[in-house]
This record gives structure tokens, sequence and C-alpha cells, in this order.
């Protein structure tokens, strides 16, 4: 199944939560650019501003985030930062999040693409090569940007047939997973009582 590109909303904070918390620590660190505590994770997605930035994330078949690319808009530009969990790295899901984040971008008036990373985060040095982006060097810092072209019907349209892409590929992910529940509460046993049925079309889920 393709990895479509989701954006999410706040009542996917529990998700992104526990994508972030599955970061080994020096993921964390390249991420965010010093190692932090689950507790400041946390504190991390309780402020994202969803209203005011917006957070696209590829999903697998048991509707898991496995990348989550946060894009945080201030003074008519968009900051990023992504992360891929590591078993998913190496097939340009990276590409694909930065790509649909400039889009995003552009479609909404801002002017630049940036992406602050330690120069030791070789991943997004390469990601921000391969998009086109110009990268400053300063001692252990670089900043990756990108000047952005307004906006136009074809970058307009475009972004909305994404968007139907993957409400149709998440509800596709999300039947499938609730056939797969069905099936395992019916090998499970008639007589046996089955939980409370998880509601699929949403991601929100405590850890």
């Amino acid at each position: 199944m393709s990895k479509s590109i989701r954006q999410l909303a706040r009542h996917d904070q529990w998700a992104l939560v526990r994508h972030f918390l599955a970061l080994a620590n020096e993921d964390r660190r390249l991420r965010f650019g010093a190692t932090i505590s689950d507790y400041a994770i946390r504190n991390y997605v309780a402020s994202i501003n969803f209203d005011r930035d917006a957070v696209f994330g590829v999903l697998d078949s048991h509707l898991q985030l496995i990348a989550v690319l946060h894009l945080a808009s201030e003074h008519g530009n968009a900051e990023l930062g992504v992360s891929v969990l590591q078993n998913h790295r190496d097939q340009g899901i990276g590409t694909s999040l930065l790509k649909r984040a400039k889009k995003h971008a552009r479609n909404r008036g801002r002017h630049e693409l940036l992406a602050n990373c330690l120069t030791e985060n070789r991943p997004m040095m390469h990601l921000a090569r391969k998009t086109g982006m110009e990268i400053t060097i300063d001692a252990a810092e670089a900043m990756a940007c990108l000047n952005l072209m307004p906006a136009d019907v074809s970058s307009q349209v475009s972004e909305t047939f994404e968007q139907r892409v993957a409400f149709f590929n998440h509800a596709l992910k999300c039947r499938l997973a609730e056939a797969r529940y069905i099936a395992k509460g019916l090998a499970g046993g008639q007589n046996r009582r089955s939980p409370q049925r998880p509601n699929f079309l949403n991601l929100l889920a405590k850890p």
C-alpha cells in the first residue's frame, strides 16, 4: 500500500508523542538539536500550534506514524523539522514530506522554507541538498534555505488532489485495520468477551 502523506490535527497529538518517543536518543538529538527527555517531548507536542503550523505524517498499515514533518510558520517564512523511524529510512519518505511541506508553504504565501540542524545530521543535510536548498554552515549548526515561488493554480490544485488521495488512503487503512481486529476477535473464540472496539478513524490512542 502506498505511503501517502496526511496532514495531522490536534486530536493526533498522542500519535505524535508515540512517534517521537520511539526515536532513539541519538535520533532525538539530531531531530531536536539536543538529547531531550520523554517529558520534554510531551511538552513539545503540546506546544504545537495547529492553527498556525502544519504537521504532516506518514502512517504504516497499522496506523502508526513512521515519519513526521512539523512546519512552523513565522514572519512570512516556514521552518521545518523531519523525523523518520529507523526501519523506514532510505525509502524516499523524507523527500516526499519535504516536497509536500514546500507546496503547503508556497500556497499559503510563505517566502522562504528553512531548516536548522546540526552539521552532523547527514540525512537532513542530504535531504536539503537533494531538494535544492542552499546551506549555510556556522560552527556546529547549519541553516538550509529555499526561496519559494508564489502560489499558482497548478500548485493549489496539486495540493488539493494530494489531500484527497491521503484521505481515501487513510480511510482504506482504517477499514483494513478494522477487518484485522474483527478477524482476531473471531479467531479468539466466540465465548471470549471481546474488548471495546477502537475507533480506527481516529489516530488518537494513549500509549
